[in-house]
């Protein structure tokens, strides 16, 4: 647990800043290099190595990145109540080491894996893999599930852990955190996406799994070295406590009606040492009102002026925390059916790749399939710099708002971004079976079919779309999340993100399936299905969730601050993007 010096005051914490940004920072890093290493090329690992068919390495896949994501909610928990962020990042960086480690031995060893298949023509059936060898693969998963979970929802918080929040260099520190963090993110999944996979792909699997493993070992030891050095915190308890009280103190007095000026009459009570801001009455959900309604039966503690039990009695502010929460879900909702369209782009483009001619005009280098997916990561860093420097200032002065365009105005510029991606992945997957079909290339992808003589290339456009679209989406819903959320649940709030992309990952799952059993578009041959008509079918969904999140987005209200009207009282009604 936290050591007890670290709960001291405010002036006894000793913050080191900059002095611990190598320790953070590096292992941040390493630790995104060595995930991202192991995770990004499974798909092919999954099919070329243990021979399942597409179907299933894609459902393994979104299951296994669906869990890491939705186990970010359950890591914040436990940090946040029990545990602090520091043991949860030390426990789950060691179980992605040895996540990696299994993962590398089932390369490395070959009673870990299925043989290798024969030649085509006189072997044309690869035996698939044991009941044991899929239990040791999917234990590594697992592993790598617990911490993914622990890192995520920790790592970014713990980092702004280490500035004073009350000194402007502190402030200051923490902005340029933010900074190479996603720096060093982006830096990771391109290193990743080229270097690593091409070992993996082009020299050896053993090896290219073997050097993510050693990266996250180099990432724990960074991480522990920089021990006496970190601020860290005791958990205070977990927040959703507050929540779970609301719901109870509603439901009991749902009964009860409202008094003529609730923000006046209601019960309102803000402990001395809290963290958040005190929030406005607002009119939305006014059945979570009841909650702070005082009757005879409900009695106050003299010495604070708190609830003698919260469970029956709880104040205006806690209750507008939870409506806090409430207003995003619509919104979160809206984000985690956008990402299926991520999902199901960057899963496909490496089957697509996989059929399509991957060679560099005349020179003899091929282009690895799931390297495609880094277009996407250079068009969010190509991108950022250019809105912040170019079309952010003139957003300004055209808009007259300092932020340029707002959060959700960016969502909702994203959603329509990936309609567009999925109807251009639509004409080039088109264009490539019909050339596939037509004049293939004389080789054959091994357990597929013909390899289209379509160059690789004309997958660019709909991955660097795709990467625009997520530059719109990824940090302002980050962003979101953070700002509306209560003080006190920006670690929860962060998990937000990532349980959003695990119910894409479920729903993408979902989706795959029943279009497989359904239909013959998603054949194990791309040239035999109608992948085409898949992506125009997310763009379908697509449309409809644009619809949904234009709605949802002139309802929102801002979480204001008491005493700012203007702020508390108005719903947004500039959201409409389109």
């Amino acid at each position: 647990m936290e050591e007890t010096n670290k709960e001291s005051t405010k002036d006894e914490i000793k913050y080191r800043g900059i002095r611990a940004m190598p320790f953070v920072i590096g292992n941040e890093t390493f630790e995104k290099l060595g995930t991202i290493g192991s995770s990004s090329n499974l798909l092919v690992y999954l099919t070329s190595i243990f021979h399942l068919k597409t179907i299933t390495a894609t459902n393994i896949v979104n299951i296994f990145n669906g869990t890491c994501n939705f186990g970010t909610l359950l890591g914040a928990f436990l940090s946040d109540t029990y545990f602090g962020r520091y043991n949860i990042l030390g426990f789950a960086s060691v179980c992605s080491f040895l996540g990696m480690l299994v993962l590398t031995l089932t390369a490395a060893v070959s009673k870990f894996h299925p043989p290798a298949c024969g030649n085509q023509e006189t072997a044309p059936i690869c035996v698939g893999p044991t009941t044991g060898q899929m239990t040791f693969l999917l234990g590594g998963f697992g592993l790598l599930v617990i911490g993914a979970s622990g890192i995520r929802p920790c790592s970014l918080a713990f980092g702004a852990d280490q500035f004073d929040p009350n000194t402007e260099s502190g402030r200051r520190g923490v902005m340029s955190f933010f900074n190479w963090y996603y720096f060093t993110r982006t830096f990771a999944v391109m290193v990743s996406l080229t270097i690593i996979v091409y070992v993996q792909t082009n020299i050896s699997w053993s090896l290219g799994l073997a050097i993510p493993t050693i990266i996250m070992f180099l990432s724990c030891a960074l991480f522990f070295v920089g021990t006496k050095i970190y601020v860290r915190f005791v958990p205070k308890g977990s927040p959703l406590s507050s929540v779970a009280q609301v719901l109870v103190a509603a439901f009991k007095k749902r009964h009860l009606q409202l008094p003529e000026q609730p923000c006046f009459s209601l019960f309102n009570y803000v402990p001395s040492n809290s963290l958040n801001s005190i929030l406005p009455y607002t009119n939305q959900f006014r059945f979570l009102s009841k909650a702070a309604v005082k009757t005879p039966e409900d009695h106050i503690n003299s010495s604070d002026g708190s609830a003698v039990d919260p469970w029956s009695l709880c104040s205006i502010q806690q209750v507008e925390e939870v409506k806090c929460l409430l207003r995003v879900i619509p919104i979160w909702v809206a984000g985690t059916i956008y990402y299926v369209s991520v999902v199901q782009s960057q899963n496909y483009v490496i089957f697509q790749a996989l059929q399509s001619d991957n060679q560099l005009g005349h020179i003899n280098f091929h282009i690895p399939p799931a390297s495609f997916i880094v277009i996407s990561m250079l068009s969010i860093t190509i991108w950022l710099p250019i809105y912040d420097r170019v079309l952010l200032p003139w957003l300004r002065k055209f808009t007259g708002k300092e932020d340029g365009i707002t959060l959700l105005q960016k969502m909702g510029i994203g959603i329509f971004l990936s309609i567009i991606t999925m109807i251009i992945s639509g004409v080039v997957e088109d264009k490539r079976r019909t050339l596939a079909m037509t004049r293939p290339m004389l080789q054959m992808t091994r357990g597929k079919g013909a390899i289209s003589s379509m160059s690789g290339l004309w997958l660019i456009p709909q991955m660097a779309l795709s990467g625009l679209s997520e530059a719109f989406t990824l940090i302002s819903e980050n962003e979101f999340f953070y700002k509306q959320c209560p003080e006190n649940m920006r670690s929860i709030a962060a998990s937000f993100f990532f349980v959003g992309m695990a119910g894409s990952s479920y729903l993408s799952s979902f989706l795959t399936s029943v279009v497989h059993k359904t239909s013959n578009w998603l054949a194990e041959d791309l040239n035999k299905g109608k992948l085409d008509s898949f992506y125009y079918l997310i763009a379908a969904l697509e449309i409809l969730n644009l619809g949904y999140f234009l709605v949802c987005a002139k309802w929102y209200k801002y979480k204001g601050r008491a005493g700012d009207n203007k702020v508390s009282e108005r719903t947004d009604q500039n959201e409409i993007v389109i």
